[in-house]
């Protein structure tokens, strides 16, 4: 593996993680949440990672095990290993309590609605908030990692849809870690280290892995990578897109997404 792609790698998957540091600065910065753009936005990251995720990952996927396996056993591996990605990232999900879980959403005029945060007194409960967006976020960077790894022009819209996901996960760290310490430089802090897990996935996932990569490792991952792509896309960012402003709006942005996401495609043939 050449350095040069490593490197690429690593770079989009710490710059997708690190765009919860520009949620927090929006969040500390502006008067009031632009919920039409983040709206349009968030369902354009949707339909970037669900068209990418079934036209191109899956089929790379079933493409490498079939070649390794033979195409019953290589199509029987790349289904479960898309369901097993969409079974781990429900599982981290799962354990993250809702009360905890920065996908419940906040905007920055929430920073005057104490209400925004349950327990807003507690240190503990920001400190529970930035560990719980950690878990969930380290999956995601193995999955941007593996995508730019393989291909760098696959990896550059992936990583771009995962800081646009990014970006309101970081407003909706910074209230609740706000109210609990009073300390806008602490919100900022946790919040922008929480998506250094990201690039942490990327590195434990490739040392645990790059020892036995081969065609099957390769294609079980990609495939699990679809699957958690497309469970994010259809837990939390439609969702989101949808209660930060209109239907129409989410829906139009999820087919821009996939229009761009399609022609990029097209263009690297």
């Amino acid at each position: 593996m050449e350095l040069k792609n490593f490197l690429m790698a690593f770079s989009l998957t710490l710059f997708a993680g690190l765009s919860t540091g520009i949620g927090s600065i929006l969040a500390f910065f502006t008067k009031r949440t632009n919920t039409k753009f983040l709206s349009v936005s968030l369902g354009f990251s949707a339909g970037v990672m669900i068209y990418v995720s079934f036209v191109e990952i899956f089929m790379e996927a079933k493409n490498s095990l079939t070649l390794a396996l033979g195409n019953i056993k290589g199509s029987w591996l790349t289904v479960i290993g898309f369901f097993g990605g969409i079974l781990l990232i429900a599982i981290i999900d799962n354990f993250i309590p809702s009360e905890q879980n920065p996908h419940e959403l906040c905007k920055v005029e929430d920073m005057t609605n104490q209400n925004c945060s349950k327990n807003n007194k507690l240190f503990r409960m920001g400190l529970l908030t930035a560990i719980s967006i950690t878990i969930h976020n380290f999956p995601e960077g193995l999955a941007t990692f593996t995508a730019a790894l393989k291909d760098p022009s696959l990896g550059i819209p992936i990583a771009v849809a995962i800081a646009i996901h990014n970006i309101p996960e970081g407003i909706a760290v910074s209230v609740p870690i706000y109210y609990a310490t009073g300390n806008r430089k602490k919100a900022f802090y946790y919040s922008f280290l929480s998506g250094l897990s990201e690039p942490l996935g990327a590195l434990v996932g490739y040392l645990l892995l790059s020892s036995i990569f081969n065609d099957i490792t390769f294609g079980i991952l990609f495939a699990s990578v679809a699957g958690i792509m497309v469970f994010i896309s259809l837990d939390e960012l439609l969702p989101a897109a949808e209660k930060y402003g209109e239907h129409h709006l989410s829906i139009y942005g999820v087919v821009c997404g996939m229009i761009v996401m399609a022609v990029s495609l097209l263009l690297f043939l």
